[in-house]
Parts: structure tokens; C-alpha cells; sequence
């Protein structure tokens, strides 16, 4: 069964001047030329993501939209109408976001987070800007310690409310922060604190040892590209750390003491060094 809205592995049925058909159980599927391989031969079979041209007719393309269904994205706005507003999604065909799912009107050149979704009353797939009352911390599907995929939703007063996974909010506070970080960006996490209430704090990252194993392997190749020699220690400032070695003082403790008691690393009186084997 095919999905619109989604990728889908279809076979080549047959082959016309203007491209080719792809069995979906009934008449085919349009691959148009413009968008198929060159060496696509009958009975191939080929990844593609549907959708509705503008004559409602379902297309096959191999161009990669910029998401789709079930995904939050930011994207920006191409032109408007008085049903609503059209938003570029990376193909030819150019997302809808109906009035009634924009929160506060949308304006040419301005960027939007939006959901994609499939509209019911058409089957066409359409973007909406009204995306809190589709998350919910009620039931969580993760636990403490998991890595998660996180998007910047908005600014709060303590922090960054992020998306996880699509299904659930959480929070990235101020002091947790050390990069730049902007509206729609998506990032790797963990999490780092449920509370009792179900909120969430969230870290960017991975947890743990396993971001213990992966920077120590960076602090050691640092200090062999520098005569053996860092002037970072613990008493150096969150954003010095931050800026040269791309983690936060934390990890970088963590993974220094790690590196001391394997005996890979000495401390100096204003830095760290290599311990040469």
C-alpha cells in the first residue's frame, strides 16, 4: 500500500516519453523524466516520496523535501493568498498552510516552525503552525539518560523549550547552553531529568561514558597537535573550554579525569599534558 507524505519503494512498471509509471495496484505512478535516473530500467526499483501535483493527481519524485508527514520543520514562506500561505519545502510543488493553522498570519520571506501533516478532508499533504497541542508529556516514551532528537522550539525565561522526538517538550536551561543556538535547529540530546510532574530538563550531546569515550579521544589528539601541552585546566572559564575544545566544563573534567587515571594525561599547574608512553 503506498503513503503520500512519505517515502516509498515502488517498482518501474512501464516506461513513457515523459517518464515513467510505477506499480502502485492500479494505473501507476508518474515518475517524471526530469527527476528519474538515467539508468533506471524496467522492473527497478526505486525509492521516491509522494505527493498531489496541482491537478490532485498523486507524483513520485526523487527530490528529498525538506520533511515529511509527522515532522516539525522550519520553513520559509514564499507567497500568500487569502486561504493561506505557501511555504518552500524543497520541491516543485510548494507546502500549504490553510489560515485556520497559522497562529498569527504569515508573511512572504518570513520563516515558520510548522508540522506536516496529512490533511483530512483533501489527502493532500499540508503544514501546520499549530503544533503545542500535539505534544504532550502525559505518557513519556523516554526515561533518564536516553539520547533523543531534539528541535528549538522557543525561548523561555530560563532556557530553550525543545521538542524531543517530535512527541514530547522539554527544557534546555541558559546555563546548559554553550554554542549558538537558534529557532528550528535540530540537535542530538539526552535527557538529562525527569521530574515528578513529567517535565523534562534536557543536555545536548550524548550521556555518559559514551560522551566520555568520544571527547577523549579529541582531548588526546589536541595535545599531540600542540607539543603535548593545553593551558586548560578546571579553573579555567565554561566558555574558554567551550570555544577550543567544543564541550562543556563539565565533560571536559570528566573526560580529563578519565584520561588521569589511565594515565594518558598529567595536570600542569595551568594546563594539562600528555603523558608519553
Amino acid at each position: 500500500m503506498i503513503q503520500v507524505g512519505v517515502y516509498n519503494t515502488l517498482k518501474v512498471n512501464r516506461r513513457v516519453d515523459f517518464g515513467f509509471y510505477l506499480d502502485d495496484g492500479n494505473e501507476g505512478i508518474l515518475l517524471p523524466k526530469r527527476f528519474a535516473p538515467k539508468d533506471l530500467r524496467i522492473d527497478d526499483e526505486i525509492k521516491v516520496f509522494l505527493y498531489h501535483d496541482s491537478d490532485n493527481r498523486i507524483i513520485a519524485t526523487t527530490q528529498e523535501p525538506k520533511g515529511i508527514v509527522g515532522d516539525i520543520v522550519l520553513l520559509k514562506c514564499v507567497s500568500t493568498t487569502g486561504a493561506g500561505a505557501f511555504l518552500d519545502w524543497g520541491l516543485m510543488k510548494d507546502i500549504f498552510v490553510a489560515k485556520s493553522q497559522q497562529l498569527h498570519g504569515m508573511h512572504p520571506s518570513g520563516e515558520y516552525l510548522v508540522k506536516i501533516y496529512i490533511d483530512k478532508q483533501t489527502g493532500r499533504v499540508a503544514a501546520t503552525e499549530k503544533i503545542e497541542f500535539q505534544l504532550s508529556n502525559e505518557t513519556l516514551t523516554v526515561k533518564e539518560l536516553e539520547e533523543v532528537d531534539l528541535l528549538v522550539y522557543r525561548k523561555s525565561d530560563i532556557g530553550y523549550v525543545m521538542i524531543i522526538n517530535n512527541l514530547h517538550t522539554g527544557v534546555l536551561h541558559d546555563n546548559e547552553v554553550f554554542r549558538d543556538i537558534n529557532i528550528g535547529d535540530k540537535l542530538k540530546g539526552f535527557i538529562k531529568k525527569i521530574l515528578p510532574n513529567n517535565k523534562i530538563d534536557v543536555l545536548l550531546g550524548k550521556s555518559g561514558y559514551k560522551r566520555v569515550e568520544d571527547e577523549s579521544g579529541k582531548i588526546l589528539r589536541l595535545l599531540e597537535e600542540n607539543d603535548g601541552y593545553l593551558p586548560y585546566n578546571d579553573k579555567s572559564a565554561p566558555e574558554d573550554i567551550y570555544n577550543f575544545f567544543g564541550m562543556s566544563k563539565k565533560t571536559f573534567k570528566m573526560t580529563c579525569g578519565t584520561l588521569y587515571k589511565q594515565r594518558k594525561i598529567d595536570f600542569a599547574k595551568a594546563g594539562i599534558l600528555l603523558v608519553k608512553e
